[in-house]
């Protein structure tokens, strides 16, 4: 039987499920040595990218419970068994990218997992330079500049009127191993831990200007230059707001805005097409009366369906109802404005929700 050329076995393997690449590592050598290589790994991750396949929904529930729902076929929850054992309690996933999952305990160690290798990694131990800090914020993304995966932390503690002020903000490298301190931050975090989304090779955080300010501003952690800059929002309703949020939904800032209209709820979705331009906001969504939509509820945009016709919306219970917390997702179809609910079995009865892209992307521990 001939040999196929190297440069068409790895375009026939780059289209196959990451389980399916583990599994004929075992093929032969020549197909082993094609699927470990840095090269090929990047060829898939770009192939699930740009075709939007191997893309999962990572289920968080309770302090360690996690599920994946395939987004090709939103039909049942697979459990995740990860690796840190029953002594880590409270984990939470700071950040998701290119099939990494950064996650933090209740004590502050930072893990980096890929779920689809059963790799993971433990972040080195870096102190915090003051005692009883009040505010931590993370996130976590790719650097395609440097090629190499990062992780911020800014920790900040205040007291009313800026009697006292204590900041400090730092970089993780995954390439170096390490912690640098970088420059202090030129805003305020008024919350105790909060996580930053990313886009545009940018990690994106709500803050504030002053330690009076009511109002919050959006500030963007460029992973290339390392550089803070804020970007302005939208003329939205924030006088009548109920509820907002911000995200990246298919790659872009993503602002939703839910807020009461005379007798009606609404919630506006707000896309930023051109990045940091003020004027290339626009609204996606205004969704007036959302009927499945009790006050204890917030519509969530996660994603556009493979067409560009529909949007995936996380439907959370910020409250509960009676005792009772149900979360769950519906398609939004743009054209017919019709809501579809998606069914999905074996599902948490509430959970938090982040993207995930199966890959083969290393880390540098061997565990």
């Amino acid at each position: 039987m001939a040999r196929l050329p190297h440069e068409m076995t790895s375009d026939i393997l780059c289209r196959l499920s990451v389980k399916d690449l583990l599994r004929f590592r075992s093929v032969s050598k020549p197909w082993c040595r094609t699927i470990d290589d840095p090269y090929f790994i990047k060829l898939h991750l770009s192939h699930s990218l740009k075709t939007n396949t191997n893309l999962s929904l990572i289920l968080s529930h309770g302090e360690d419970n996690f599920f994946s729902v395939n987004c090709a076929l939103f039909e049942t929850t697979q459990r995740l068994n990860h690796p840190f054992g029953d002594q880590r309690k409270a984990l939470q996933i700071l950040g998701s990218c290119n099939g990494l999952l950064a996650l933090v305990d209740d004590k502050d160690r930072i893990f980096l997992w890929n779920p689809s290798t059963r790799k993971f990694q433990v972040l080195p131990f870096n102190e915090i330079g003051f005692s009883s800090p009040s505010s931590t914020y993370y996130g976590f993304g790719y650097d395609p500049i440097s090629d190499d995966y990062k992780l911020i932390r800014m920790v900040q503690s205040h007291g009313n009127n800026d009697e006292y002020f204590h900041s400090e903000a730092k970089v993780y490298s995954l390439r170096s191993n390490c912690w640098r301190r970088i420059k202090d931050v030129c805003f305020y975090l008024k919350f105790s831990r909060e996580f930053g989304f990313l886009a545009n090779n940018a990690l994106h955080w709500m803050v504030f200007k002053t330690p009076q300010s009511r109002n919050k501003e959006l500030v963007g952690f460029d992973l290339g230059s390392e550089e803070f800059r804020f970007l302005e929002l939208p003329e939205c309703r924030l006088d009548k707001l109920l509820w907002f949020h911000i995200n990246a939904v298919g790659g872009d800032i993503c602002l939703t805005s839910t807020y009461r209209e005379t007798d009606n709820v609404v919630v506006d979705v707000w896309i930023m097409k051109e990045y940091g331009v003020k004027q290339s906001w626009f609204k996606l969504i205004s969704w007036k009366e959302p009927h499945f939509m009790p006050w204890s509820t917030v519509a969530l945009p996660l994603a556009l369906s493979k067409g560009g016709g529909e949007v995936l919306f996380f439907i959370e219970y910020k409250w509960f109802n009676r005792g009772r917390r149900i979360d769950s997702f519906v398609w939004y179809d743009l054209r017919s404005q019709e809501v579809k609910n998606v069914v999905i079995r074996d599902i948490p009865t509430s959970f938090e929700v982040n993207w995930y892209v199966d890959s083969l992307v290393p880390l540098n521990s061997n565990a």
